[in-house]
């Protein structure tokens, strides 16, 4: 079972299936590692399904948010759990939806159980609540590994390498194990900063030209790629031959994430100049303005996952750019509509100097101010847009992957 839309869900919950109960292991964990500070906290339950964990949380003296976006599943909620006075049911995305409802003052804790495999942005969904998290909050991710899922079942599972890349801009990451389910409560997300590295290797010829592809979804959302060097990048590709900057940007923009444009679509908007050693090098920003297909990963050496970003997560960072100013203003304020323009994909649906997080880092090897919607550490670079944190440094006290086992 691996539902990708809203109808799913909702037909999923309308025929009274649920998931997995909530274990007492499961109970044990977060009454030790997640306590309510004295006097009682507030907490917020992502995919609350029927609503079983987020009436536990009050035993545990919180006042809970509970979401969900599917309307059966609110609706079984209320119905199985009409005595929860501290229990807000909201019928809310939170990849896509206005985060209004949420409760402007933070959460000392929020949790997200069985939920993080399903969602498409996984990385700047869980910064972006990372950034409602108040001083000494914690988020709980609580997930199926794939080392104990079924093949056919796969998709409902973390691997290690996703667990790590989620995992690697906090501060501190405990991870624990309840009944073979990975429970990660994880501390102080990273606002770090960005650094512009080379997208590809060194050019070898006279001059290198590339074309980027800056690609929006519906709501504004700028793609970015998580490389397996361990950087957000932009899509994209080297010219060949005479072929034209807006074709190099369709045709890279398909090897690297599946997504097809036409060439009409493609829009050279800015070109940015630098050099690599003593060899010059000219990169064109291609804004593409349609596109139809579903994010893969074709190249499968080059990128770990490909994901949409906030915008404003952008904007916020100052980014170091190299030879090649323009690329800070291309991370702070990528080229195009603004969110909520009208720009469609062919279906019609209508990055800062590096602040080290004391205590911990992602693990070396694997590729992967406070602010309501700033989503982490992304942004766009010369000649190839590639944004991320320094080589990371992995305290010697800790496990090969990064993570503190209990």
């Amino acid at each position: 079972m691996e539902y990708v839309e809203r109808t799913e869900w909702h037909r999923h919950y309308a025929e009274g299936k649920g998931f997995r109960l909530l274990g007492d292991v499961e109970r044990k964990l977060l009454a030790t590692h997640v306590p309510a500070p004295e006097g009682g906290g507030r907490a917020l339950e992502v995919g609350c399904g029927t609503g079983e964990l987020s009436v536990h949380l009050t035993s545990l003296d919180y006042t809970v948010d509970a979401v969900d976006f599917a309307d059966s599943a609110i609706a079984r909620a209320r119905e199985e759990h009409p005595d929860a006075p501290r229990v807000r049911w909201i019928r809310m995305d939170v990849e896509r939806d206005d985060p209004v409802a949420l409760h402007e003052g933070g959460y000392d804790l929020i949790v997200l159980r069985l939920v993080i495999p399903f969602l498409a942005n996984r990385v700047s969904t869980l910064h972006g609540l990372g950034e409602r998290l108040r001083p000494g909050g914690a988020l709980v991710v609580i997930t199926p590994v794939a080392e104990h899922t079924p093949e056919e079942r796969r998709g409902t599972a973390l691997d290690e390498d996703e667990i790590v890349l989620l995992t690697g801009h906090w501060e501190r990451a405990e991870r624990f194990d309840a009944d073979r389910l990975a429970v990660l409560v994880l501390r102080g997300p990273c606002h770090g900063g960005t650094r512009a590295v080379e997208r590809r290797p060194a050019p070898s010829g006279p001059e290198a030209a590339t074309a980027l592809a800056v690609v929006t979804d519906e709501t504004g959302r700028v793609l970015l790629g998580r490389s397996r060097r361990g950087v957000w990048e932009l899509p994209g590709g080297e010219g060949v031959g005479s072929e034209t900057f807006a074709a190099a940007a369709v045709r890279g923009l398909a090897e690297d994430t599946g997504l097809a444009a036409e060439v009409e679509d493609a829009h050279v908007v800015t070109m940015l100049g630098d050099a690599v050693g003593d060899v010059p090098r000219l990169t064109a920003v291609v804004r593409i303005t349609s596109w139809t297909g579903a994010l893969s990963r074709p190249e499968h050496d080059g990128f770990v996952r490909w994901e949409f970003f906030e915008r404003s997560g952008l904007r916020r960072g100052r980014v170091r750019t190299g030879r090649a100013g323009a690329g800070g203003r291309l991370a702070r304020d990528p080229p195009g509509p603004a969110p909520g323009d009208p720009v469609r994909d062919r279906r019609g649906t209508t990055s800062s100097a590096r602040r080290a997080c004391r205590g911990r880092s992602a693990p070396a090897g694997h590729g992967g101010d406070r602010g309501r919607r700033r989503l982490g550490p992304v942004g766009a670079g010369p000649g190839g847009a590639s944004v991320g944190a320094p080589p990371p440094v992995r305290p010697r006290e800790e496990p090969e992957d990064g993570l503190r086992r209990r």
